[in-house]
């Protein structure tokens, strides 16, 4: 059984009871979950919110946009809470529902993740957490102390990781030398803040919500090297006065010092910026880039333009498509063929692993090695993260200090 903790745009694609305006008009989650049961590869599923009344919007939304589209694709799921009712601790009756081994898969605001997760964990099952893992980096320890103590699997959904060219150009930078200057830039539309209002800038920003892909993105990059020091800094005044809270900040750009673990003499500098006020008709939902220099060359990826443009009178502008994520077209014989895009890899790679661990084809240290983004793997992104909300709020350097698997933030 896979509970999905979370009922929004990236589970479902139904946001404000209708189909989300942007590129996931069925979600990401759901869909995939889905197709992974119909192949055999998950059993029962269930959807957990915190509203009940959600769900008859939701299964319709479901039945119209997928099973009618993809030759009656199986959408049926349990939910928690029931429809008449408003719980924001269902996530426990779902999770207490489970036995030992089944996994759950949370997309819910960032603060509630930690919560969520360690009530999984600590009942012995196996979690994905959508990026970020948590937004502090003593939660994160938390969390991979237990899942050790509990023997299970905690992955944190970073898709940008089985992005072929992200993946391609993370294996040719192990032989382009030492770790020197990294910059990446990732935005999103000023429409993302009506669908974020509940918790934009109040509970979270812009810097965990996207600059935590391409930070992670880097940190898998440079094994070899450890983040050291972090400065903050931030735009505002455009989602404010779009009716955001006074505290939310419109792009956020980290300025991050790396150190090499061997040598501390090797230094290198990382720039992340992210932005959530970008424009309306940009053509492209999230604009993504960045540029990697080491010692003996240099990698650049614009995955924003693909070469894939689409027109559109509807729409009344161009577009740039990007079906290397999700590709939500039929295949020849009518079903989701969408099974190549990396968002879906994403949670297929966390189902495969669940399933060795639980028939004892693998161990979490096996896990740890692969090139997966595991809670050991992605500390370091969530200790730049955590440094960059301390010095936007303080307006000060935070230093990173990492000794074994002590990390700590000054």
């Amino acid at each position: 059984m896979a509970p999905s903790v979370g009922t929004g745009e990236y589970t479902t694609g139904f946001v404000g009871g209708a189909a989300s305006g942007s590129d996931k008009k069925v979600g990401v989650v759901g869909l995939t979950l889905f197709d992974l049961r119909r192949r055999g590869k998950v059993g029962k599923l269930s959807m957990v919110g915190v509203s009940g009344r959600k769900f008859p919007g939701i299964r319709e939304h479901l039945r119209k946009n997928i099973s009618e589209v993809y030759n009656g694709l199986d959408v049926s799921f349990d939910s928690f809470p029931p429809d008449d009712q408003t719980d924001p601790d269902a996530y426990k009756a779902a999770i207490d529902a489970l036995e030992p081994g089944s996994a759950i898969t949370i997309f819910t605001p960032d603060p509630t993740h930690f919560p969520i997760a360690l009530y999984a964990i600590q009942r012995k099952i196996h979690v994905m957490i959508t990026k970020p893992a948590t937004k502090l980096l003593q939660d994160h320890l938390t969390l991979l102390e237990e899942s050790r103590k509990h023997g299970v699997f905690v992955y944190i959904e970073h898709h940008k990781r089985f992005d072929p060219a992200y993946s391609d150009a993370r294996a040719k930078a192990k032989n382009l030398g030492d770790f020197n200057y990294f910059y990446s830039y990732m935005s999103q539309p000023k429409s993302q803040l009506e669908t974020f209002k509940a918790w934009a800038g109040k509970e979270s920003d812009i810097s965990y919500y996207l600059n935590s892909h391409h930070i992670d993105v880097n940190e898998s990059m440079v094994p070899d090297y450890t983040p050291v020091k972090v400065t903050a800094s931030a735009a505002k005044g455009t989602a404010v006065a779009l009716g955001c809270s006074p505290e939310t900040e419109d792009t956020i750009t980290l300025l991050v010092n790396w150190q090499n673990k061997q040598d501390p003499s090797k230094v290198a500098t990382g720039v992340y910026t992210a932005s959530w006020t970008a424009p309306q008709k940009a053509g492209v939902h999230s604009n993504q880039y960045f540029h990697y220099m080491g010692s003996k060359g240099e990698i650049r990826i614009n995955q924003a333009k693909r070469g894939y443009d689409v027109t559109d009178d509807n729409q009344g502008q161009l577009a740039w498509i990007n079906p290397f994520y999700m590709r939500y077209a039929p295949d020849e014989e009518g079903n989701f063929g969408g099974q190549t895009g990396y968002g879906y890899i994403s949670f297929e790679k966390f189902i495969d692993a669940v399933t060795a661990l639980n028939e004892g084809r693998v161990t979490l240290d096996q896990l740890d090695a692969r090139p997966l983004p595991t809670l050991k793997n992605t500390i370091a992104t969530t200790a730049i993260l955590h440094a960059g909300r301390i010095s936007l709020d303080e307006n000060r350097t935070v230093e990173i200090v990492h000794d074994g698997e002590k990390w700590e933030l000054k």
